[in-house]
């Protein structure tokens, strides 16, 4: 039940350097006075979108001249166009192979790949370093951080610090690899970091995999793979992370055309202001920088009405009255009920009698509502007013019966266009599913995903059944048996609309669940 919940998930934002973008694109335009004959590799973006950091590999200024494996190179945004990138100097650069692997989040640290030796030889052995931003302007001189037995045999090495600062995933030869290179996560805690830990066989296979990256909330890996199916030597892929042990994914998934080609795509890097790849498309084998531009617009809205807004206070303090009924969505009687209004750092909790509730909640807050009646299927709601001043809303509920046949409709779980990644803003509606499913141990489901009809129908189709297993998936990982769930893909078979426009797209692009036993 929201006001307007609008889920913009861009995955990549350049309009300051390219202007206007079309949805699914990929260019190298803002990146022409950056790509050159060399192997351009391993391309991050500073916090405040100014600095572009690359690999430069045997360039002839590099510190091993025309043989070194890569040096840094530094690039600045002026005008709106990236300016040709500058050797970032000997303090970072040595004679073995030199990347970022990224920043603090609030770009006063910057992660390297390796260790530095002493008198600009590179150190035997190989790991992370750091540089501290200094006052005077530039970085420190890198300082080696120890990752507890820390192994690569690979003459590759690479990877990326995650926004947290608090896991570092790279790919390398190590103790326990599946392949060639595998994908490994190192975990600090509590100032320490632990030992490295293989992703495990859904991740990894029996070739090489290379270059991964995480999206800000730790959720998603992207990585390269030439041992997947795909459209080139190397190709991108994308799994979501099901538990806290880092070895549970689901099955990875490839982005596809346009990102992907019959070249070598590599570097996925997620963060802003840009999503970065490099690829070897258009050019002589050697990696050039590209952008890829997709942005997915979701905008629901359903009965919330704003009673009074000229409340106008500010601060923490800024309070709603929220008020409504809680009714039968087949017979209209009014329901007992209890409603929780969750938030990152609290609950509330309010009751309907004879259908009626009534709760005061802050304004400033973003709450996922969660509202139980026994018999009854739990309902998930999203409520997002901090941006207004409001004084005075009124919210109504309509709850399912428990009964066989009844369908429910979850249109708080969503994924990255094209893909099986879930946004964050899902987990609060599967976790409500998970929570009616115990406490209704007889119930048993069947999930149906629903994909729109533009496209490849057997594309859409297998996207449609592997959406479902990863909600599934999720479910068992919490505790549900999985004798309970059954999974169906449809496709764009069975649309609810026929009209052709966005929003009739945007009502066939579902996930439904229909009680099958109760």
């Amino acid at each position: 039940m929201t006001l307007k919940n609008t889920l913009y998930f861009l995955l990549l934002c350049l309009t300051f350097a390219v202007g206007n973008v079309r949805a699914q694109q990929v260019s190298s335009t803002p990146f022409r006075l950056i790509n050159s004959p060399y192997d351009e590799q391993a391309p991050v973006i500073s916090p405040d979108g100014k600095t572009l950091y690359l690999t430069l590999a045997n360039h002839p200024l590099n510190i091993g001249g025309k043989r070194d494996a890569g040096d840094i190179w530094v690039s600045v945004l002026l005008d709106g166009r990236w300016q040709t990138p500058i050797h970032a100097g000997a303090e970072m650069n040595d004679a073995g192979y030199n990347a970022v692997a990224g920043f603090s989040a609030d770009g006063n640290i910057l992660f390297l790949l390796g260790h530095y030796g002493k008198n600009g030889e590179p150190a035997r052995t190989q790991g992370i370093s750091f540089c501290r931003k200094i006052e005077a302007g530039g970085w420190s001189a890198p300082e080696n951080i120890s990752i507890p037995y820390f192994l690569n045999r690979s003459d590759h090495f690479s990877g990326m610090m995650s926004k947290d600062g608090n896991a570092f995933v790279f790919a390398a030869e190590s103790y326990g690899t599946k392949g060639v290179e595998d994908i490994y996560v190192s975990l600090k805690k509590e100032g320490q970091w632990g030992d490295a830990i293989n992703l495990g066989p859904v991740i990894n296979t029996l070739f090489q995999e290379w270059t991964p990256s995480l999206s800000d909330d730790n959720r998603t890996l992207f990585f390269s793979s030439n041992g997947r199916k795909g459209l080139g030597g190397f190709d991108i892929f994308m799994s979501t992370r099901l538990d806290d042990t880092w070895t549970n994914w689901s099955e990875p998934l490839n982005v596809g055309s346009p990102r992907n080609s019959e070249a070598r795509e590599l570097y996925y890097r997620v963060g802003a202001p840009a999503f970065l790849f490099t690829t070897t498309r258009d050019s002589d084998r050697y990696g050039n920088i590209y952008a890829w531009y997709d942005s997915t617009l979701s905008t629901q809205t359903d009965t919330l009405k704003i009673v009074e807004n000229k409340y106008a206070s500010k601060g923490n303090s800024r309070k709603v009255r929220l008020f409504g009924q809680v009714t039968n969505t087949k017979t209209g009687a009014m329901l007992n009920a209890r409603l929780l209004f969750k938030t990152d750092s609290t609950q509330l909790q309010a009751v309907s009698r004879n259908g009626k509730f009534e709760i005061e909640i802050s304004s400033t807050k973003i709450y996922n509502i969660e509202i139980q009646s026994p018999r009854y299927v739990n309902l998930s709601e999203r409520l997002d007013i901090h941006t207004y001043e409001l004084k005075t809303l009124e919210m109504n509920f309509k709850l399912q019966p428990i009964e066989v046949g009844t369908v429910v409709n979850l249109k708080n779980i969503l994924f990255v266009v094209g893909t099986t990644t879930l946004l964050t803003e899902s987990f609060p509606e599967l976790d409500v599913i998970q929570n009616f499913l115990q406490n209704n141990p007889n119930v048993e489901i069947l999930l149906e995903g629903h994909t729109d009809n533009r496209g490849n129908p057997e594309a859409n189709l297998v996207l449609s059944k592997q959406r479902v297993e990863v909600i599934k998936k999720y479910l068992v990982s919490k505790g549900i048996s999985p004798k309970r769930i059954k999974g169906k893909g449809y496709g764009g078979a069975k649309p609810v609309t026929t009209a052709d426009n966005e929003e009739a797209r945007k009502l066939n692009r579902r996930v439904e669940f229909v009680i099958v036993k109760d």
